[in-house]
């Protein structure tokens, strides 16, 4: 009874296999229907998927992260606090920064790029066009001409780049590294404004701490309750949020 029960069960599971394996894999049940080809569609989710991966680098080299992240870790540094606030803390009110400057920008690309693209309404090449064509705007209002300058030169000399290509054409392996260069110029020239208030509470502790004859007491002791105070009194969060997001503006 056992040799029968197990052969009609071993008939059973190669008749289920083979009419499984008859079966076609039908495509277009998981594809959503349109004008575009299995492959073109399976291209796009591919590139959809790069474009997710990348975000972050994304964010940080065509975005006004930068600028903000570097003055907000300034003023830490300034007031002598190690880690308050913390990373965390500070690189998340530099995204939602970032996020509220350039919402046009990702607005625009979404409009104009990423979701006529999605509807089958334009080709790959139109809709890159059109989703860079946003932040190609952007770098380009806040990059220096000496930057961009130095990036077009050194572009000729390593590939094989047109000198003359009109500013609104220039090639994003051009533009972006010009962009981070000047962003990071101003974050620092930023920092250099938020540090020195703090550096003069510091000598001017020194001095009085110097002239006590207190040596064996570090003015850092002493300076950074002042300074916690200095900040908190000019009301020095939201000066500094409303700067970085009118130096955009």
């Amino acid at each position: 009874m056992k040799i029968k029960a197990l052969s009609l069960f071993a008939v059973v599971f190669l008749m289920s296999a083979t009419a499984g394996l008859a079966q076609e894999i039908d495509l277009s049940s998981i594809l959503p229907d349109g004008q575009a080809s299995t492959t073109g569609r399976i291209i796009q989710y591919i590139a959809i998927l790069t474009v997710l991966s990348l975000a972050p680098g994304i964010l940080i080299m065509a975005t006004s992260f930068t600028r903000f992240v570097v003055a907000l870790s300034f003023v830490r540094s300034g007031m002598g606090l190690q880690t308050t606030p913390a990373n965390i803390i500070l690189i998340s009110l530099a995204l939602f920064m970032t996020f509220y400057v350039m919402a046009p920008t990702f607005d625009k690309a979404w409009e104009d790029g990423l979701q006529p693209l999605i509807n089958n309404e334009i080709t790959e090449e139109e809709a890159y066009d059109k989703i860079t064509g946003p932040f190609r705007e952007f770098m380009l209002n806040n990059v220096r001409e000496k930057d961009l300058a130095l990036f077009d030169e050194l572009a000729v000399e390593s590939f094989d780049y047109d000198r003359n290509t009109p500013i609104e054409e220039i090639d994003l392996r051009v533009l972006i590294p010009a962009f981070m260069v000047s962003e990071l110029r101003r974050g620092f020239e930023i920092g250099f404004l938020i540090a020195l208030p703090f550096l003069v509470i510091d000598l001017i502790v020194a001095t009085l701490t110097m002239s006590m004859g207190m040596m064996m007491l570090p003015p850092t002791v002493i300076s950074l309750p002042f300074k916690v105070l200095f900040f908190v009194l000019v009301d020095g969060w939201h000066l500094l949020t409303a700067g970085l997001i009118r130096s955009f503006v």
